[in-house]
Parts: C-alpha cells; structure tokens; sequence
C-alpha cells in the first residue's frame, strides 16, 4: 500500500516542488522549515504547515511524526541538520524516510543510517537532460540501475504505421515496450498487433546498452 500521509522538512525548491505534487496527486502533506516567511507562503498550499526545528526530537513527537507513512528529509545545503534530522525519523519510527543528498558523501552517510531512499536531484536530473540533449526522440529517462533503465520515446516518423510486432523489439534490441501512449489515451502492455503512429510515446525498459542501440537505429533512419 502506497504512503498516504506525507511530512516534508525542508521547504525549498525541492521541497516545496516534491509537495505540492504529492497534493496534487490528493495526498496529505506537512511542510516543516525553520524559516518563517517560507512556512507562510506555503501554508494555503500544503495541507499543514508548521515553524519548527526538525533535530528537536521533542517537537517532531510533538507532531506526530511517528503516524506519518513517510517523511522525506529536503533540506538544503546544512548537511549536519539533514543527518540529525534523518536519524531522528528512524528513531521515532516513521514508515519510509527518504533523503536529499547534495553529494556522494552525503548519499553514503545517510545509506548507512538506514535511510530507506536516498535522492540525488541534481545529478539525476543532470543525467536525464544529457540524455535528453543527444537524443532527439528521448522524452524522459529513468535510470533503474546502472544496468536497466525506462525512457519515454516519440515515435519517429520512420516507425509511422509500423506494427510492434515488425520492429522486433525483444529478438532485435532485447527490450520491451510496456506503453504506447497515444492522443486517443493509453495503451498498457501492447501486443504484437498494435500500430505506432508518429508521435506517439513508446515507454521502454530494458538494458541501457540495447535501448542505446534502438535509439540509434530509429535516429539513422529519420
């Protein structure tokens, strides 16, 4: 079952961004910062706000971290406030606790707290740009290991009118396309039988290597 609850610390870009996303999806969220003018401007945004400080364990008991599904650790550059903070969401037993890290020591000392999930935002939006700059018909990259990844394609007008089946997707690029999202909707887990149409958006998993492959062929052929 999915987290319901939500409890952000940290309401910067990040932060702030991460939650009124999770409310737009009709989640509950509570934002906590220590800064006062920032608890205000999101106040009619987030379901509750509050002015505190997160490495005070008497106050997260206070507002009852410990029922939150998952509490994501935002905060900024004070590496020193993002730890203590971490390590007091373990303690007090929150579900899930997720963790920006601003870099690879910060991501290993918090993996080594037992941070369910640490994110990297910078350098993973660093990768899905570079990926989306030298490939034309790349929409969206997700990189699910350093093996694996999803990634959102257009259909390029060389595949226009083609048939799943006649690319050969898994016998040719050991890949599989698990969507095809097309103006009429969604189309999860296509057969063989389905048509592509310029413009469409393939979605894609498979071995980084042999998406590569794929993604140069289709460009040739444009």
């Amino acid at each position: 079952m999915k987290p319901k609850q939500f409890a952000i610390i940290g309401l910067g870009r990040f932060g702030a961004s991460l939650g009124l996303e999770l409310m737009e999806q009709g989640y509950e969220v509570l934002g906590i910062d220590r800064n006062e003018e920032v608890v205000e401007d999101m106040s009619e945004l987030l379901t509750h706000t509050v002015v505190a400080d997160a490495t005070d364990e008497e106050v997260l008991k206070s507002l009852g971290i410990r029922n939150f599904d998952c509490g994501i650790v935002a905060i900024g550059n004070d590496i020193q406030m993002s730890i203590l903070s971490a390590i007091l969401l373990k303690e007090l037993g929150v579900g899930m606790v997720v963790a920006k890290a601003i870099s690879v020591l910060h991501g290993r000392a918090l993996e080594r707290l037992g941070v369910d999930r640490v994110i990297f935002p910078e350098r993973d939006m660093g990768i899905r740009v570079a990926h989306q700059l030298v490939t034309p018909n790349l929409l969206d990259y997700i990189e699910l290991s350093k093996e694996y990844s999803i990634v959102e394609l257009s259909v390029p007008q060389c595949l226009d009118g083609k048939m799943l089946g006649e690319i050969n997707r898994r016998v040719n690029y050991s890949c599989t396309i698990v969507a095809i999202q097309k103006q009429t909707g969604v189309i999860v887990a296509p057969t063989a039988m389905d048509v592509l149409n310029a413009g469409d958006i393939m979605v894609m998993i498979g071995d980084n290597d042999n998406i590569d492959r794929f993604e140069a062929v289709i460009n040739e052929d444009e």
